[in-house]
């Protein structure tokens, strides 16, 4: 059975209070982003941290107190220094300086540094929720395919996590981090190399020109925004080739290429994941009492002779049919569990 993919929990809450700070510092030395931190909090700092490894890249959801820290030279010395980072602020303030750059980051905002330069990190709650969150992610140099010399001009500064490429990859890194058991430990490497490429296109988006960024990441990174707004948009009928190119400011032609090397069409894709989806619903015992038709038509299926071919020629069998067969063990168990709880007791 393939194993999900693991997260390390590090809690200061596992620990007695006094002990707490102290620990935190203690696994901070272990990153490559090593700073000294100053906070308000060090006589009771509850804060944790969770770890995955995708591959070259590393990612970790923080939730801590406030705190200053600032990564000095001497300090740079002292840890390892050849990674990016790229931090998506959840809730509170951030405020990061580097370069003599400064951004300044609400909840939805990334910002990106280096970690072999000097930086100060600010981040604050607010007075109804002093705790402050975040998504970090470690990428090694040669993870990414850009020059050093072009990055420069983003360093510390703020960029948008709730349009375009950016939410993408906010939400990428929201559902992958919040939700770590619904992957598999085989798939890091893969899902490592989906974020990259989406963090890629984030960074060339604010270059001054989008040409630091290879042909086949920017290729990559538009298939996947393609197929988050296909899954978003699957119940609307009107979705078709034509409206998916108006969304994402390319021509029909260009989207059609774009999945020529996916061994598939634009309209199988959205025909296959609308199937999917379909299929989900039959087999689900809350569901059990919506008509097909309403299944179908959720999802865009508006036309239920359509529907049915369709259906069948993925799986072998009607929509009734599937649903009949997946749905009869959950009638058995529930029917054996009504009948023992209807029995007298004595």
């Amino acid at each position: 059975m393939d194993r999900e993919l693991t997260r390390q929990v590090f809690d200061t809450e596992q620990v007695p209070t006094a002990d707490r700070f102290g620990l935190w510092l203690d696994m901070l030395a272990g990153t490559p982003g090593l700073m000294r931190v100053r906070t308000e909090h060090a006589d009771n700092f509850v804060a944790r941290s969770e770890f995955l490894d995708l591959g070259p890249m590393q990612l970790v959801r923080h939730r801590y107190p406030s705190l200053d820290g600032v990564r000095s030279r001497k300090l740079i010395q002292r840890s390892d220094a050849d990674y990016y980072v790229l931090a998506l602020t959840l809730a509170g303030t951030g405020i990061a300086d580097q370069d003599g750059q400064r951004g300044v980051c609400r909840p939805g905002d990334f910002t990106f540094y280096d970690c072999a330069r000097p930086q100060e990190l600010s981040h604050h709650g607010d007075d109804d929720n002093p705790s402050v969150r975040s998504i970090v992610a470690f990428i090694p140099y040669e993870a990414l395919p850009l020059p050093p010399r072009r990055l420069a001009p983003l360093f510390a500064g703020r960029m948008s996590g709730t349009e375009g490429i950016g939410a993408l990859l906010s939400n990428y890194l929201i559902q992958l981090t919040g939700h770590p058991e619904q992957y598999h430990a085989a798939d890091a490497e893969r899902l490592g190399g989906v974020g990259l490429d989406l963090i890629s296109t984030l960074l060339g988006r604010h270059l001054v020109s989008e040409d630091a960024v290879p042909t086949e990441v920017r290729r990559r990174a538009l298939l996947a925004q393609v197929r988050s707004h296909v899954r978003q948009h699957l119940g609307d009928a009107a979705l078709s080739p034509q409206s998916i190119a108006d969304a994402h400011h390319v021509s029909v032609r260009s989207l059609h290429r774009l999945f020529e090397a996916e061994e598939t069409t634009v309209a199988a894709y959205i025909r296959d994941e609308r199937l999917e989806r379909c299929r989900r619903d039959l087999a689900d015992p809350a569901l059990a009492d919506r008509p097909i038709q309403l299944v179908a038509a959720r999802w865009g299926f508006r036309d239920k002779a359509h529907f049915s071919r369709a259906f069948r020629a993925a799986y072998e069998e009607t929509p009734q049919a599937y649903r009949a067969r997946h749905l009869q063990p959950a009638r058995i168990v529930n029917t054996t569990a009504s009948a023992i709880n209807s029995e007298p007791t004595y």
